[in-house]
């Protein structure tokens, strides 16, 4: 009999009683939240629960009211400026409308945080740049286009470019689909996949994309009532006694996401039973 249990996985990020307050406003209080290595973390809620919030939260871009965020074991909070710097380079960072310089062309972009960063002369960090593009899935000349030149989608494969300019070992994304059409918003899920498995990434994705929930994320956390209301698979919190997730979950778009995603996964299951089928069957 096999005795042997599988390691739980290391926490990566942990938010530990995290409050974000805003004048009168209290977003977020006594939030606990853990992020797994080489997970993909989808994080949803209603309008207001501070998705957002919480992503610049951790990547250091808000200071919470009080609260600890631990993240590769230590406290950015309390860590001197230069040994959260030498952290903070190992995120990249997704922001929701690509955030570019619209004064730089692509190449430019890209090569800023190489430059700035690590250190690189510009004629090395713009070659790197084509690198970060091309795993990005743009094509070659994109780098000298200017972000006006570019589509919506094109400008967010160009801002993840960006983010893995520093070969990040965290990535966060902020509402990376929004504005996309279906097809593109599909086809950025699956190069998110892609990249996690490749490069052995950790994504923290803020999304209200149902279809990108399924496609895409290892767990869901849902935001509510200031806190993390639930975390976990997305069957075991689609089941949650909670009337926001009731709705977000089985409404006529929740409906529509789960029946598309079984009818991909169905072909691929049966063809799975029937490599595993003895030759004689087959």
């Amino acid at each position: 009999m096999n005795t042997m249990t599988a390691q739980p996985a290391e926490t990566v990020i942990q938010v530990r009683d995290l409050t974000n307050r805003f004048g009168s406003q209290t977003v977020h209080e006594h939030l606990d939240l853990d992020v797994r290595r080489g997970e993909i973390l989808g994080v949803v809620g209603g309008s207001g629960t501070g998705k957002s919030v919480l992503l610049r939260t951790i990547v250091g871009l808000q200071r919470p009211t009080a609260g600890r965020v631990h993240v590769f074991g230590e406290d950015l909070l309390s860590l001197p400026q230069e040994r959260r710097s030498q952290i903070e380079r190992r995120f990249g960072v997704l922001f929701q409308n690509g955030a570019l310089f619209s004064s730089q062309n692509v190449a430019e972009n890209i090569a800023m945080p190489l430059i700035e960063h690590a250190g690189l002369k510009r004629a090395a960090a713009e070659r790197l740049a084509g690198v970060k593009l091309a795993l990005a899935g743009l094509p070659a000349g994109t780098e000298h286009k200017y972000p006006s030149e570019l589509s919506g989608g094109m400008v967010k494969r160009a801002a993840l470019a960006r983010a893995l300019a520093l070969d990040p070992e965290i990535l966060f994304l902020d509402e990376p689909t929004a504005g996309l059409d279906p097809i593109s918003a599909a086809a950025f899920d699956q190069l998110i996949l892609t990249l996690r498995d490749a490069l052995g990434l950790t994504v923290f994705l803020v999304t209200h994309d149902l279809d990108t929930l399924y496609t895409a994320c290892d767990r869901v956390a849902v935001l509510s009532q200031k806190k993390v209301l639930v975390v976990d698979r997305l069957d075991v919190v689609a089941q949650t006694d909670d009337p926001w997730i009731q709705s977000y979950f089985h409404g006529p778009r929740g409906r529509a996401a789960e029946q598309a995603h079984e009818q991909i996964r169905q072909p691929q299951t049966l063809k799975q039973q029937a490599a595993r089928m003895p030759p004689e069957v087959k």
